[in-house]
């Protein structure tokens, strides 16, 4: 399992600001973080759930490339 921070979802959606990605992952069909990290204060994702998050409600975004897959 790959993991996403805030930080990487915001590229993820296109290079959205971090208070706009924050919104984003708030939403309730948003998929819940899996983990809090570094004393509470970084939540992390499955970055697949994350991905199919955005195919289904966001279908016109471009699709971030997985720096691992380069």
């Amino acid at each position: 399992m790959r993991l996403v921070a805030l930080s990487d979802i915001a590229d993820m959606l296109g290079g959205v600001s971090r208070t706009r990605a924050t919104e984003i992952t708030n939403r309730a069909t948003f998929p819940a973080p899996i983990d809090t990290v570094a004393s509470g204060k970084v939540r992390v994702w499955d970055r697949a759930a994350v991905e199919a998050w955005i195919r289904k409600y966001r279908p016109n975004q471009p699709q971030a490339v997985d720096p691992d897959e380069c």
